[in-house]
């Protein structure tokens, strides 16, 4: 049963992050005067837990170097406020949505909405610092936003729920992301070092600890995943779906499937019209 939250996460996970690639919301963020890049993306997301320090979004981000996070949080509240970053986000996603999408007002994405955000009132906050922050914003009124704000909401809450899969694991947020980029799926290793600002020391040093504890094998280039290392990614991810299932469980089984119907749906209108890397959100 476990399984379907996973396949939800896969069929809705698009809709909420195309708002990281979307021009739409670079431009926005720009507008306020923060840094295009990494500043915006740490505002952007960090945003809704108010003008906090950088411990907290590094702490609920985990996987970005801390360091790089402090190079930009809490600069970016001096830039601009908690509620200024918010309100270009959601103007962003609204543009970026009906840009991509086109019939923002079809009976799909109305049906999808009004199931989704059944769903995510089936999620509870403790433990879940970033989905509840996300959760104490108002919800949009019109039926794209308040899909892209569910998604939101289920993706954060899933997302607290890996670190704390993550932590029992006791993978460090260099760890889990070196282990993770080992599989070839997603970011090569170069490319999730660099997004997530780690030096070359720092991942080597992240590589040899998890070669320590069996879980990679090879050096440097030809580092790859052990059999060891593949079976504790699916013992964090089953963890994660069983720590996920809040939502899905309220949703009940038929609505579920019918939001993961019409979620692949949307999100394969997205992909189509470029809304994130398909090696990262086109899979089922």
């Amino acid at each position: 049963m476990t399984k379907i939250a996973r396949q939800a996460k896969n069929a809705l996970e698009v809709i909420h992050s195309m708002i990281y690639f979307a021009p739409e919301a670079a431009d926005g963020f720009a507008a306020l005067g923060l840094e295009r890049g990494r500043m915006s993306y740490y505002a952007g997301r960090a945003a809704a837990m108010g003008p906090v320090g950088p411990g907290p979004v590094a702490a609920t981000f985990y996987n970005f170097n801390p360091e790089s996070v402090a190079a930009s949080i809490p600069r970016a509240w001096s830039i601009a406020s908690p509620s200024a970053v918010l309100d270009a986000r959601l103007r962003a996603a609204d543009a970026a949505l009906r840009r991509m999408l086109g019939d923002v007002s079809s009976a799909a994405i109305a049906e999808a909405a009004e199931l989704a955000r059944e769903a995510s009132q089936g999620c509870t906050p403790e433990g879940k610092p970033l989905y509840a922050a996300h959760a104490d914003l108002d919800w949009p009124d019109e039926p794209h936003l308040q899909l892209w704000h569910a998604a939101t909401l289920l993706r954060e809450f899933r997302g607290d729920a890996h670190i704390a899969a993550l932590q029992r694991a006791e993978l460090s947020g260099v760890q889990a992301l070196v282990l993770h980029s080992s599989t070839g799926e997603g970011f090569k290793p170069s490319a999730a070092r660099e997004l997530r600002e780690w030096s070359e020391s720092q991942w080597a040093q992240a590589e040899q600890e998890l070669r320590e504890r069996g879980l990679i094998s090879g050096e440097g280039k030809t580092s790859e995943i052990s059999e060891a290392g593949n079976a504790l990614r699916e013992e964090i991810e089953a963890e994660t779906d069983a720590m996920s299932m809040a939502p899905w469980r309220a949703l009940g089984e038929a609505k579920t499937e019918a939001l993961i119907d019409n979620g692949r749906q949307v999100s394969r209108t997205l992909l189509k019209a470029g809304a994130a890397p398909r090696d990262l959100f086109g899979r089922d």
